[in-house]
């Protein structure tokens, strides 16, 4: 293969297509490959009976930065889309993040004074003053009923792990509202690209040179010769031949059923299962990220489960051992002169994808 271009971005998500975009605005020439048969990374969205389904699990977008807002825009436009999931525990519904809804739906209370006071009530039966583990931080947070109920089978499922061995930041954060607002995000922006992620890829990467269902590593002599140089956003580890162990994951499974004459399976596009006996985390329903009106519609149950080598990787494990295995892949990838390294993957950071955009614009203004 006779170098013929400026650049070759190795993966085609968002974070390749945007400096594909940016480095295509400044004239360079581009060739992208991806060793799956279709573009757009995890974010690929394919049309089933007319509903843009969201093959690698459900993609809300939300931003608290304009610029990046206004980018994303300039290709598709974005609809009105609010993320509102609703929670089943047993059979009973209650809306989240958790707010004065969810409240009144767990203990009748109607008023924010009311909902606060019970929550301290229940608090203070435990008298957690340095929370050890998630399970005592979200008690020490929220107390026991909505720990009970809406955190502890769900995160278990996510995690593989009882709450007591997960480390307490990992719910440090968690969503707390004494106003009837079930808007998960507090982000200003917030919506879906009208005609799914995989339109929104598409005009980022016009232009470009795409191969599909190329492996780059499988030869990878061959197709640096192709460019001046090289944007990795692959697995790190994988680059560099696993020579110091695998990174961890977490990884998800789908099962998806398109459902004929069904026109409303759930009412919402997001339904947690929150109880620890049934098996998946979630099901997404489609059509309603886009308000659709078809006559069928497709639902995905997810199952959380731990990554082996061939699964396809989700989340990074962000422990200490992790954290120290990842340095020192960092170090070699530091090394490299033709190679960069950039996204979820070769950075081994769970990205937002609005923190992902910025991540590749700041990359490709340093360069």
């Amino acid at each position: 293969m006779a170098k013929k271009y400026d650049y070759l971005i190795v993966g085609t998500g968002l974070f390749g297509a945007v400096c594909a975009d940016l480095l295509k605005a400044q004239g360079r020439t581009i060739m992208m490959i991806d060793k799956r048969d279709h573009i757009g990374g995890n974010v690929y969205t394919e049309s089933v009976k007319g509903i843009n389904v969201h093959k690698y699990g459900a993609h809300i977008f939300h931003t608290n930065n304009k610029r990046v807002w206004d980018y994303v825009n300039s290709f598709v436009e974005f609809n009105r889309y609010t993320n509102s999931p609703v929670a089943n525990y047993k059979g009973r519904l209650y809306n989240l993040p958790f707010n004065m809804n969810t409240f009144y739906q767990m203990w009748g209370v109607k008023t924010p004074a009311e909902a606060q006071a019970k929550i301290e009530e229940q608090k203070a039966q435990y008298h957690i003053d340095e929370p050890r583990n998630l399970e005592e931080q979200a008690i020490s947070l929220i107390g026991k009923d909505i720990y009970e109920a809406l955190i502890k089978g769900y995160t278990q499922k996510q995690w593989g792990r009882a709450c007591t061995d997960l480390p307490a930041f990992i719910i440090k954060r968690l969503p707390l509202r004494f106003t009837f607002d079930n808007n998960y995000f507090n982000d200003r922006y917030q919506g879906i690209p009208e005609g799914g992620y995989t339109a929104l890829i598409e005009k980022m990467i016009e232009g470009c040179d795409v191969r599909l269902g190329v492996d780059y590593l499988s030869d990878r002599e061959s197709y640096d010769a192709m460019a001046d140089r090289v944007i990795y956003t692959g697995e790190i580890d994988r680059f560099f031949s696993y020579q110091y162990g695998h990174l961890q994951y977490r990884t998800v499974s789908f099962e998806t059923e398109l459902l004929e004459g069904v026109a409303n399976y759930q009412g919402n596009a997001v339904v947690n299962y929150t109880e620890a006996e049934v098996p998946y985390t979630r099901i997404i329903e489609h059509k309603h990220f886009e308000f659709g009106t078809q006559p069928d519609t497709v639902i995905s149950r997810e199952y959380s489960k731990e990554w082996q080598p061939g699964d396809e990787p989700y989340y990074p494990v962000n422990d200490d051992k992790n954290s120290a295995l990842y340095a020192q892949y960092k170090e070699l990838a530091d090394q490299q002169t033709k190679v960069i390294f950039g996204g979820r993957l070769a950075e081994y950071k769970y990205y937002d994808m609005d923190k992902v955009i910025m991540s590749a614009i700041e990359m490709v203004e340093k360069m």
